[in-house]
């Protein structure tokens, strides 16, 4: 698999960019954890409530179970301190479910943060390197299993623009269906170089 382009200014734009899709990712990552932290922050009524509202259950229903154990007036002084903490854990209950609400719209808004600008970024630049490293790997095999070059100077022809071929020859197509070895190997350089590609050492078109 080719990644990168031969020719240095190429690659070396193409490195550029990766890297900066790279920082561009980490960025908007770190800005959705940001802003899942900063949301969180408003769960905090609700983990107070269900911390006090626990507490006090729990006290309620200890001493309920103190004076239960009391003679004659154990079941009807443990009611009272029973309904209390029932109405205490309901209570703690509501800052429970609060806090989940705070959650779940903690994670949504962070994602949505953090996925928008990745995925409009990665949509314009996933395609572009996915399609050149597909061209530079089928074109690089190529290269390598043949000496011909003709296949690279017939695509010249169909995908270079009129000004780069005329150039290259006043008559390309002509130039080429006559196998005029060095306009047909000059059009074979174009494709290649618009492929990320060149010559292999010892190769030269002439």
């Amino acid at each position: 698999m080719k990644l990168y382009a031969d020719h240095p200014g190429q690659r070396a734009v193409q490195v550029l960019a990766d890297v900066a899709v790279l920082i561009w990712l980490v960025l908007w990552v770190w800005a959705g954890s940001a802003v899942h932290d900063a949301t969180m922050e408003l769960a905090g009524p609700g983990e107070q409530i269900t911390e006090s509202a626990t507490g006090i259950s729990g006290a309620m229903t200890d001493a309920g179970n103190v004076l239960d154990d009391l003679p004659l007036v154990g079941d009807e002084a443990r009611d009272p301190f029973e309904r209390a903490s029932a109405a205490a854990e309901r209570l703690a209950e509501a800052g429970r479910a609060e806090v989940r609400a705070v959650e779940r719209l903690a994670d949504g808004l962070g994602l949505v943060v953090a996925l928008v600008p990745i995925s409009i970024v990665a949509a314009f630049h996933l395609p572009a390197r996915i399609r050149f490293v597909r061209r530079a790997t089928a074109g690089a095999r190529l290269v390598d299993a043949t000496e011909d070059l003709d296949l690279f100077a017939l695509r010249a022809l169909a995908h270079q623009p009129l000004h780069v071929l005329a150039r290259v020859s006043d008559d390309p197509a002509g130039a080429w269906r006559r196998r005029d070895r060095s306009v047909t190997d000059a059009l074979a350089v174009l494709e290649l170089r618009a492929s990320g590609l060149r010559l292999p050492p010892g190769r030269r078109a002439d």
